[in-house]
Parts: C-alpha cells; structure tokens; sequence
C-alpha cells in the first residue's frame, strides 16, 4: 500500500499567518514608514493577535529582516540567492553573452520585487541604527558576493573579455545592477522594467563580452 505523507495542518496554518503577517508588514512599511508603523497595526491588517506576531517574529525589527530576506528571495524557502534557479541557469550556459543575458533578466525580477522597500529600509536605517545589525553574519555586502559569483563564470567562457579582471566585472555588474540605479531609472524617471533591461543588457555586453 502506498503511504501518503499527511501534511501537519498546524505547521501549514503557522506558515500561512507568517506570510499574511509579512505582506501586511511590506505594505504598511512601504505606504505608512517602518518607524511609523507599529505591530499591532500589522496585526490588524494581518487579521491576527498582536501576540501571534511576538511568538512567530518576537519584535518588528525581525518582521522587517524576514520581510527583506524573503521579497529578495521571492518566496520564504531558505535557498540562497546563488541556488536559485534562475542563477544556476545562468551559470549552466555555454557563453558569455548567453551569461549576462540571464543574469541581467533574472536580476531584473529580484529589483522588481526589492525596489518598493528599499527607500523604507534606508529609512528605517537611518533612524534606527540597530537596522544594520539585523544581518551580523555579512562581512562583505551580499550583492557583491553574488556578482563576484556571475563574473568568475561569465569570464571563463566562450565569448567573455579575456583582458578583464573578475574584480572589475564584479564592480561593474555591481554597480549597474544595483537597486539604486534601477530606483533612479524606473522609478524617477519612469522607465519601464524592460527597458531598464534592456539598457543595462546592452551597456554590460561591450564591457564584459567580445562584441
């Protein structure tokens, strides 16, 4: 007889609170401001007790870490940015156009999802200077770690700029993807995701790819 794994209906009800308690908190946070925004406004909006919010977070500061760790991410399953799919596919191609092609579109979909909280997050850094603090563990800024990641593959491949340096790649791909160029071009000057795509994919080809 086959045996079905019964799915723990108590451990489904808790994951579902969670993710009700961090979508209140990004729209609350966003619209409202993290300082101006008090829990139990977001069990309010969550449609649970304030108290749930302290046993599953303990305070805002957590809601807010696992709000962004989980908007970068894309869902709440505790994979890491390089063990996404969307960078493994990336990684798996045979060229260094192909490289920068996916990597440019699949960064493209986490700036999408970060950039309505990042203006919130710098704000709530800059009065709040426990913030920083809420990711003790990243001695080198995360985004740089992954870029230095996609350049040392990127550069190995058919295709790819023998001449340059996987440091230079890395800061080049860091800084032209990064949340605040995005910010500046989409949401400033009302470009729209594609064409920010398509602009940073064309800008990034000549510097790091034989065209």
């Amino acid at each position: 007889m086959i045996q079905v794994k019964k799915i723990d209906g108590r451990s489904e009800k808790a994951r579902l609170t969670r993710a009700r308690i961090l979508d209140a908190a990004g729209e609350l946070f966003v619209r409202d401001g993290y300082g101006a925004t008090a829990l139990q406004d977001i069990a309010t909006e969550a449609g649970c007790a304030v108290q749930t919010i302290y046993y599953s977070f303990g305070n805002k500061q957590t809601v807010l870490k696992e709000l962004v760790d989980r908007t970068v991410a894309g869902d709440d399953e505790p994979v890491a940015t390089m063990d996404r799919p969307w960078f493994r596919a990336a990684l798996a191609t045979e060229t260094g156009d192909e490289h920068l092609r996916l990597h440019v579109s699949g960064t493209r979909d986490v700036l999408e999802r970060v950039a309505p909280i990042m203006k919130m997050l710098a704000a709530a850094a800059s009065t709040d200077p426990e913030i920083g603090a809420l990711w003790p563990d990243q001695q080198e800024d995360p985004r740089l770690t992954v870029q230095t990641a996609a350049a040392t593959s990127l550069l190995g491949k058919p295709g790819a700029r023998s001449e340059v340096a996987v440091e230079h790649a890395a800061d080049v791909l860091f800084g032209l993807l990064s949340p605040e160029l995005y910010l500046l071009l989409v949401d400033e000057r009302h470009w729209t995701p594609a064409a920010w795509e398509e602009w940073a994919l064309q800008t990034l080809l000549p510097q790091l790819c034989e065209t």
